[in-house]
C-alpha cells in the first residue's frame, strides 16, 4: 500500500506538479510589460493554483480575455480565489491539456495572444514508468529513426511536446509564449525553430533563474520568452544571467544547421566544422545491470555489486573504465566488465560450452538480467550486451566521458594484452595502433580543437558531451591545419577493416 507521501511524489511525477511562487510569476510577468509587450488574450494551458493568471491580471489590466485550464479540480479551487481577487476577470475551466480543442480557444479573434505559466518538467519516460495516463499520445516526434529511436532518444520532456503545440497555435496569430521551463528545452524549441524556418520569431530571450531556490529543482531552467511578429525571422537569442539582468550576457545564434552556444568563439574556428568521414565516435557497452556485469578486483579475484567473490573465465571478462575514470585521468583498471558478444545479436549459447562458469554465472542472476527494461534487449540472445561490436575490441582507443564536464580526452591502450572496455556514458575513437592513438589523442588535445568543441557545448546539459557535437569536428581538417594530412591519409586507410566496421 503507497503512503500519504508515496502518493504525493507520484502525484508530483505525474503532472511535474512544481507549483510557481507568486512572487516568482509576478516577477517573470513584469518582465513582459517592461518589454512593451500588450496582449489582447492570455492563456495559461496548465494554471495550477493560479500565480501566474493573478499576475498577469496585475501586469496586463487592459487585457479583454484571462483563460487559465487546469487537470486538477483542486488546484481551480485555490485558483478561484485569486480569480476573485482580481474581479472575477479570470475565466477558469477544467480540462486535460491532451484532451481540449485548443483550436476553439485559441482564435485569430482574440490576438495578440500571450501563452504563459509553467507547463509539467517531467520527461515522457519518467511518465511511462509510473503507467501515468497523462500522456501525449504515443509518437516518435523528433522525428528519432532507428536505433535512436529505440535507445531512449526519443525521450523528451512534457513541456517541450506542450511548447510546440503553443507554436501551432500560433502559426496564424501575432503573439507571445513565456514559461517557465529548464533550459535545455527552450534550446530544443529554439533550434526545432530555426531549422523548420516557418515561425515568424521577432525576438528571442531566456532568462535563468534559480529552481533550487524556487522549486528544489537541482536543474538548469529559465524563463524563456518567443515573441511572434509577422516577417519576424530572428536567428539570435539574449541570454540573461537573472530576472533581474539589465543586458544580455551573451547571445546563442543559429550558424551552419547548429545551435551555437558561442558565436564568436565559433567564428574563429568555423573552418574545422566537419562532417567527419573516416573517424567514427562510438558509444561504450550497455549491459544495464552493473550488479552482475562490472566486478571490481580485490585480492581473491573479482568482487560483483551484490558482494559476491566471483571466479568465471578470463576469456569473458575485460578491463574495464568508466566515466569517473576517464573524467579524472585514472587509466589504470581497478575493474573488469563481463562481455557476453563480439558483436550486437550474437548467439550467446557458445558460452555454456565454451566458457561455463560464465554461463552458470549468468544463469544464476539470470532474474536481475531479464529485469532489464530497455528495449534493447527484447528479442535478444539470452544475456545479450549492446553497443559492441569489432569496434570495442580495437587495441588502442582515446576517450572522453559525456558526463563530466570538462573537455578532457584520454589515450587507452591494452592491459595484460586485452582492450579495455568502457560503459555506455563514454564515448571513444578505435584505434589500431598506439602511434594512431597518440595523433588523434594530440589533435584533439590542441588549441584549435578545444575551442571549436568549447563553442559548440552546452555545458549546463546533463550529459553536455555527445556524439553529436564531437563529429562536427572535422579531423581531416584539423590535421590539415597543423600539415598533417599524410599521417591523417595513412591512418585512415586501415579504417575499411573490420575493427573499424559497424556492429
Amino acid at each position: 500500500m503507497q503512503t500519504v507521501r508515496q502518493r504525493k511524489s507520484k502525484a508530483i511525477t505525474e503532472f511535474g506538479d512544481f507549483q510557481t511562487p507568486p512572487e516568482l510569476a509576478l516577477a517573470a510577468t513584469q518582465i513582459l510589460h517592461d518589454l512593451g509587450i500588450r496582449p489582447r488574450s492570455i492563456l495559461e494551458p496548465t494554471c495550477g493554483r493560479g500565480a501566474f493568471l493573478g499576475a498577469a491580471a496585475r501586469c496586463f489590466p487592459d487585457a479583454e480575455s484571462i483563460i487559465g485550464i487546469d487537470i486538477n479540480q483542486s488546484h481551480l479551487r485555490f485558483a478561484d480565489l485569486i480569480a476573485n481577487r482580481s474581479g472575477n476577470r479570470i475565466d477558469l475551466r477544467q480540462g486535460d491539456f491532451f484532451k481540449v480543442e485548443w483550436e476553439s480557444v485559441v482564435t485569430r479573434a482574440g490576438a495578440p495572444w500571450m501563452i504563459l505559466g509553467n507547463p509539467p518538467w517531467v520527461t515522457s519516460s519518467s511518465l511511462g514508468s509510473i503507467e501515468s495516463g497523462n500522456l501525449p499520445e504515443k509518437s516518435n516526434f523528433h522525428g528519432r529513426m532507428g536505433i535512436e529511436a529505440i535507445t531512449g532518444k526519443s525521450n523528451f520532456d512534457i513541456s517541450e511536446w506542450m511548447l510546440l503545440r503553443y507554436l501551432d497555435w500560433l502559426e496564424s496569430c501575432e503573439g507571445t509564449i513565456a514559461v517557465l521551463c529548464k533550459t535545455a528545452v527552450a534550446r530544443k524549441i529554439l533550434l526545432q525553430i530555426w531549422k523548420k524556418g516557418s515561425v515568424p520569431l521577432h525576438a528571442a530571450r531566456i532568462y535563468k533563474i534559480d529552481a533550487l531556490a524556487y522549486f528544489g529543482a537541482s536543474v538548469d531552467a529559465c524563463f524563456f520568452v518567443l515573441e511572434m511578429r509577422p516577417l519576424g525571422n530572428a536567428l539570435d537569442c539574449e541570454i540573461f544571467a537573472s530576472l533581474n539582468a539589465a543586458t544580455p550576457s551573451h547571445r546563442i545564434g543559429f550558424l551552419d544547421g547548429h545551435l551555437i552556444p558561442h558565436i564568436a568563439a565559433f567564428n574563429r574556428n568555423r573552418n574545422l566544422l566537419g562532417p567527419e568521414n573516416r573517424y567514427v565516435w562510438r558509444s561504450g557497452i550497455k549491459h544495464d545491470c552493473s550488479k552482475v556485469m562490472e566486478l571490481m578486483k580485490n585480492p581473491d579475484g573479482y568482487r560483483n555489486g551484490l558482494g559476491e567473490t566471483v571466479a568465471i573465465e578470463d576469456s569473458s571478462l575485460f578491463p574495464l573504465l568508466k566515466s569517473s575514470d576517464i573524467a579524472n585521468g585514472r587509466i589504470e583498471c581497478r575493474a573488469a566488465m563481463v562481455v557476453t558478444q563480439s558483436f550486437v545479436g550474437e548467439n550467446t549459447s557458445h558460452l555454456r560450452t565454451e566458457s561455463p562458469k560464465t554461463w552458470q554465472y549468468l544463469e544464476r542472476h539470470a532474474e536481475l538480467l531479464n529485469k532489464r527494461g530497455s528495449i534493447v534487449y527484447k528479442n535478444k540472445p539470452a544475456y545479450s550486451i549492446f553497443g559492441v561490436g569489432p569496434y570495442s575490441f580495437a587495441p588502442w582507443k582515446v576517450a572522453i566521458s559525456g558526463f563530466y564536464k570538462k573537455l578532457h580526452f584520454v589515450k587507452i591502450g591494452p592491459v595484460n594484452g586485452k582492450p579495455v572496455v568502457f560503459d555506455d556514458t563514454i564515448y571513444f575513437l578505435p584505434c589500431g595502433s598506439e602511434a594512431e592513438a597518440e595523433f588523434i589523442d594530440s589533435l584533439f588535445r590542441s588549441e584549435p580543437a578545444q575551442a571549436f568543441l568549447q563553442s559548440m557545448i552546452h555545458w549546463d546539459e546533463k550529459r553536455p558531451i555527445t556524439v553529436e557535437v564531437l563529429k562536427r569536428l572535422s579531423i581531416r581538417k584539423l590535421a590539415a591545419v597543423f600539415g598533417r594530412e599524410e599521417e591523417y591519409a595513412r591512418y585512415t586507410e586501415c579504417h575499411a577493416l573490420p575493427l573499424f566496421a559497424a556492429s
